[in-house]
């Protein structure tokens, strides 16, 4: 969490080619220059290594953030509108030979997704502020990476919430660029041509608005949840404060972080419905990305009832706490095992294992938190369901 998405990329074009303009003449060459950069910071980041593809994030921003206001006033030109009250005319003069590859679509494994070919600008646009919103989302994870890292000593709690705070700007930043996405597709005239790959669809868009909404109420219910932090410091081998100090847990506000994860689920299951059938032609999305979605659906109920089971056991109801904890398990799709039955060693096993690989994409900076969160939720809820039912078993 977030989603580690891919970054597109685009071939080369000359506004200049294609576009002419008598109010501002050099407007289609400053407008192929910039785009020139993005197109180029965009190959340069595809073929960096994970590890270093981080670093390169806030360039790519600044990159398609200066070719927005040239792309936007060609556009402006084309439709006789006028920006800051300025008339630009802006006139076709061949057809546009403008591709780009989709990063979202499905695709046949062990190979890339073939270009498609844009007939209109308007989806250049979709595709330069998808990028954008896209970059935004995987800063946000640049951000939060330092959370689950068990190779270096754990961050403080200030340089924590510093951390949450800037990744969830970062999601709300790319939450309003699907939405104003999603919004300019419901107004585009009947003339307008098909869009060429499901990344730029409509339902795909508000569904990446309403998974960026998800992330970032998560994201405010994990500032001041204490859980995750003290099952990663108690993961972690270079922790060293457990020699002098426990722990703190606070008391947290349990009920109202439940109603947060309910509409943090609720805004994941509206991304899946909305994803789940987006599609241009016969391309669907990645599915992948749609099983992304309904894990996230079900961390985020399983996350509630975790805080439906933190006020329980508040209340001296431990045993309706760890009642509250199994049906956090049921969601996550972990089975709950019979009282007194241990699991078996090969489980254990499968278990670790998957733990560690985990934590080897989080230390390299891959595609970790592709599940949803499960993985960490789970190990939550087992720690919290340990030490309630030894402390029920000895009331």
């Amino acid at each position: 969490m977030p989603f580690p998405f891919v970054l597109p990329t685009t071939s080369a074009f000359s506004f200049s080619s294609s576009f002419s303009c008598d109010s501002h003449p050099s407007l289609p060459l400053n407008a192929s220059t910039y785009r020139g950069v993005v197109r180029d910071t965009l190959k340069k980041h595809k073929r960096l290594p994970p590890q270093s593809q981080a670093p390169n994030l806030s360039t790519l921003v600044q990159s398609v953030n200066s070719y927005l206001p040239y792309l936007f006033a060609v556009d402006a030109g084309l439709n006789r509108l006028t920006i800051h009250g300025e008339d630009i005319s802006v006139r076709l003069k061949a057809p546009l030979k403008l591709e780009w590859r989709p990063a979202l679509s499905a695709a046949i494994p062990g190979k890339e997704n073939a270009r498609v070919k844009l007939q209109t600008l308007e989806h250049e646009v979709f595709f330069a502020l998808s990028t954008l919103a896209n970059a935004h989302t995987l800063m946000a994870r640049v951000a939060l990476q330092p959370l689950y890292l068990t190779t270096t000593a754990p961050i403080g709690s200030t340089e924590r919430q510093t951390a949450i705070a800037g990744a969830t700007r970062h999601l709300l930043d790319a939450a309003s660029v699907y939405d104003y996405l999603a919004t300019r597709a419901d107004h585009l005239g009947p003339g307008t041509p098909p869009v060429p790959a499901p990344d730029i669809a409509a339902a795909t868009l508000r569904g990446q608005s309403a998974l960026a909404l998800a992330e970032a109420t998560l994201l405010a219910v994990l500032k001041d949840d204490p859980y995750p932090a003290v099952v990663a410091q108690d993961r972690n081998s270079n922790d060293r404060e457990w020699m002098y100090k426990a722990p703190d847990i606070p008391k947290v506000r349990a009920h109202l972080f439940a109603r947060l994860c309910l509409a943090a689920s609720e805004h994941a299951a509206k991304a899946h419905s909305l994803c789940a059938t987006a599609a241009a032609g016969r391309q669907r999305l990645n599915d992948g990305f749609v099983r992304y979605l309904e894990d996230l659906r079900r961390t985020s109920r399983a996350k509630a009832c975790r805080f439906f089971g933190i006020d329980a056991e508040l209340g001296g109801q431990t045993g309706a706490a760890i009642g509250w904890l199994h049906a956090g398990l049921q969601e996550l799709g972990v089975e709950v095992r019979a009282e007194g039955k241990k699991s078996s060693g090969f489980s254990r096993f499968k278990k670790e294992w998957s733990e560690k690989r985990e934590d080897k994409k989080v230390e390299k900076g891959a595609s970790w938190g592709a599940d949803g969160g499960k993985m960490e939720e789970t190990r939550v809820i087992e720690f919290l369901e340990a030490k309630w039912t030894k402390q029920n078993d000895t009331e």
